[in-house]
């Protein structure tokens, strides 16, 4: 009767509450890449950094399959199971290891799954590992994987994060304006634009005064930093979600910030001008205010969407915070 009882019990518990949470879901990522650290002897971070990149390229694309672990990493068949092997679907160690496939068993179960958490992790360590244990030899390692040298970059990008940081959380974000200060802006992604040839405005504008101050919205990497004819002086982040923030008309940047400086969600980055629109130096064609433009990259290329819903969330969080 109590055997019932629990079964009744069970089936009226709402579903979500066996919903793994965020934390267990690090957690978990941050067990199985501490166990292909000591199985490789190459740092977790490297493992994080891969993970992640590919887990924001399933998102951004069509063509992948969605993800049904807690790994990320997608290995194509033809590579898993050996770029001649007949059966692309083959998960027998031996035969695969007979075709030159990085397929393996991870896990100890005699089956060389890819879509097992271990088995992929596991075969993306021992890839790394082939080339050697040292930052040098890894990045040859992901060139020869991916043969994109921006994908290597934003990789190598989020390894500097993850080890900086120590964690894996940093999917926290903060509004560019502090709130003590006014600004004001609406949705103009898409609006069009004259000045150098006709084009569409790839961001939303945040007005404010000179010199209110700019924060980074993110934990990221600072990409790109100097003159735009366009942006004048503009920053460009890249953050650990393969998102790239991009800030223009700046009046001028905050001490250290330099090309691969780390930042983290309400750093002081610079100042709202209205610099641009001509050569280096060129300010005052508009009024002072911020572009604040977001970028995906997919593994192949680059697009615009619309930061402002984006905006809209982080001040609102922000809001609720001083509550």
């Amino acid at each position: 009767m109590k055997t019932l009882w629990c079964l009744i019990v069970l089936l009226f518990i709402p579903l979500q509450s066996f919903a793994a949470t965020p934390d267990d879901l690090y957690n978990k990522r941050m067990e199985l890449y501490k166990k292909a650290e000591a199985i490789s002897l190459i740092p977790w971070y490297y493992f994080a950094a891969v993970d992640q990149y590919e887990r924001n390229i399933r998102q951004a694309r069509r063509d992948l399959p969605k993800l049904t672990g807690v790994i990320g990493i997608y290995i194509p068949p033809e590579r898993w199971a050996g770029p001649l092997n007949q059966n692309k679907e083959d998960r027998n160690p031996f035969t695969i290891s007979q075709f030159g496939g990085i397929g393996i068993d991870g896990n100890g179960d005699g089956i060389a799954d890819r879509t097992n958490d271990e088995d992929v992790l596991f075969a993306f360590a021992r890839f790394l590992r082939s080339y050697g244990t040292d930052h040098t030899h890894i990045k040859m390692a992901l060139w020869d994987y991916y043969e994109r040298s921006k994908t290597v970059d934003i990789i190598l990008g989020k390894v500097k994060l993850y080890k900086h940081f120590g964690t894996l959380q940093l999917d926290q974000y903060a509004f560019p304006i502090p709130r003590r200060f006014e600004y004001s802006y609406r949705s103009t992604w898409g609006d069009a634009r004259g000045w150098g040839g006709r084009r569409i405005h790839e961001g939303t504008d945040i007005f404010a005064h000179y010199g209110t101050p700019v924060r980074s919205t993110c934990y990221g990497i600072v990409e790109l930093k100097g003159w735009n004819k366009y942006g004048g002086w503009r920053i460009g982040i890249r953050d650990i979600n393969n998102t790239y923030h991009y800030l223009a008309h700046l009046n001028g940047f905050a001490n250290g910030i330099e090309e691969g400086s780390i930042v983290e969600p309400g750093m002081l980055i610079g100042s709202v001008g209205s610099s641009g629109y001509g050569p280096p130096g060129t300010s005052g064609k508009f009024p002072p205010h911020l572009h604040y433009g977001m970028y995906k990259d997919n593994g192949y290329t680059e697009w615009s969407f619309d930061p402002y819903p984006h905006l809209k969330q982080w001040e609102r969080q922000e809001h609720m915070k001083k509550r």
